[in-house]
């Protein structure tokens, strides 16, 4: 475990690294004893001092819920970060592509709460019930440490949490099988990734469950009204300068964001 001076530097060089759009070292390299709950620690630290400066929290994102990320990071779990209003855009929005250190995106799920989720015992019909609007999203990643990259450094940066895209059609929770929910996924006309929403822990629902426990024992409750990113159900998508990424979620409609 980290002192707390120690997890003060580690919120200092992410902060630096978001700044100047340029990864820092591995904080598992720098700090080689760093363990998961220092990663929360840091990245609580950093989003409190962005909430100081004025952003305001809009939800969680959860990442690595699929079975084959898991396996790659070497986790049994998903892991989870914070989402604020500077990261929220709308459909088609122009992103700078300077303005991120090395951007990917992926097609998810946002649960949109209109009832209070606190854990633990939380699980799917609770998350179902608690929910008002189900809509098609883009995440936007990236990572302000440098790979290769362990679970905790991921984990203090936000989950690489950089951006939100809303789009597509909204539903109600129970207006279609949410496991069927698929999408297809194109860098500019080329198909890159596709996916259905049940690799999201069988149901992107359980996704929110899974958060709801994990942050109950804390105390933390999901608040109505806030955004939870349910995961991906693809791979990551790097993105270029002058890339136009589209997800269509077929009935659900398209999201697409374009990095100038």
């Amino acid at each position: 475990m980290l002192s707390d001076a120690d997890r003060h530097r580690a919120a200092d060089i992410l902060i630096e690294a978001e700044r100047t759009r340029t990864p820092a070292l591995q904080l598992s390299k720098t700090w080689p004893e760093i363990a998961i709950e220092d990663s929360y620690a840091i990245s609580s630290l950093v989003t409190e001092r962005k909430i100081a400066g004025g952003a305001k929290l809009i939800g969680h994102k959860i990442g690595l819920t699929s079975k084959a990320m898991q396996q790659s990071s070497g986790i049994d779990e998903p892991d989870y970060g914070h989402l604020l209003d500077t990261m929220l855009l709308n459909d088609g929005a122009k992103v700078r592509f300077d303005d991120y250190c090395v951007p990917r995106v992926e097609p998810e799920l946002t649960f949109v709460l209109k009832e209070p989720l606190k854990g633990p015992g939380i699980g799917l019909v609770d998350v179902l019930r608690a929910t008002e609007w189900v809509i098609p999203s883009i995440e936007i990643i990236d990572a302000r440490v440098q790979n290769p990259r362990q679970i905790t450094d991921t984990v203090a940066d936000n989950g690489a949490a950089a951006g939100i895209v809303l789009g597509g059609r909204p539903v109600r929770p129970d207006a279609v099988d949410l496991r069927w929910v698929g999408a297809v996924f194109y860098r500019n006309s080329e198909i890159e990734e596709t996916g259905i929403a049940a690799g999201v822990l069988g149901h992107p629902a359980m996704a929110i469950a899974w958060l709801a426990n994990k942050v109950g024992r804390f105390g933390t409750v999901l608040e109505p009204g806030h955004l939870m990113l349910s995961g991906s159900f693809t791979r990551p998508v790097w993105a270029a300068k002058g890339d136009t990424l589209h997800a269509d979620f077929g009935p659900l409609g398209g999201v697409a964001v374009q990095f100038v």
